[in-house]
């Protein structure tokens, strides 16, 4: 960036660049924008920043955030504390919510095993997932991870990791998408759509 835009700028710039999705070209792009419409963006963002920082904590049941402890999914009593989801983050958690189709609990790994990344079970929320599961009143684990290698590998350790716990573990189905077309899906979706084929 100009020395003449000061280092102010500069720096509001380089800590939007950090934001997943955004690089340094569009990270510059977001700083104008809010800079040119400072009382309706820059402003409100500013005071919703600090009042997240301030508020938002991470629920020491499930993982997730919420500005209560523990969250408002975890003390909502009209969910079936019989089922466990399985999720790598919070993103993740959310988009099952807002999928609206699970009325169980959550738990947030915190990430996946890694081998490239030196990630190790002892960095995720594995023992803590052992514990909720060996409860009496739980049932079933859905293991609600990315169908990939890092996803997989951490399904199968979970899968081991909760066999003493007398729960049945599930993963959700993958395959076709809703209102999806053939010859727009990769091979392995359409290898996996037909083993895990259902009847009719």
């Amino acid at each position: 960036m100009a020395a003449s835009a000061g280092p102010e700028i500069e720096r509001l710039v380089t800590l939007l660049a950090k934001i997943p999705g955004l690089g340094r070209r569009s990270a510059r792009r977001a700083a104008l924008a809010l800079l040119k419409r400072r009382d309706q963006l820059l402003v409100p963002l500013a005071d919703a920043l600090s009042e997240a920082a301030r508020l938002v904590q991470t629920c020491d049941e499930c993982g997730s955030l919420d500005t209560q402890n523990p969250c408002a999914i975890c003390a909502d009593w009209s969910r079936d504390d019989a089922l466990i989801c399985v999720v790598e983050d919070v993103g993740a958690l959310w988009a099952m919510e807002r999928a609206a189709a699970f009325r169980g609990r959550y738990h947030v790994l915190s990430g996946l095993l890694s081998a490239l990344e030196g990630v190790g079970p002892e960095a995720l929320r594995v023992d803590d997932l052992v514990e909720r599961a060996s409860r009496d009143h739980t049932s079933e684990v859905i293991l609600a991870l990315p169908a990939t290698v890092d996803g997989q590998t951490t399904a199968h350790y979970l899968a081991e990791r909760l066999a003493g716990c007398n729960v049945s573990v599930s993963m959700m189905a993958r395959g076709v998408p809703v209102g999806g077309e053939l010859d727009w899906l990769d091979d392995g979706t359409i290898a996996h759509a037909i083993r895990a084929r259902r009847p009719a």
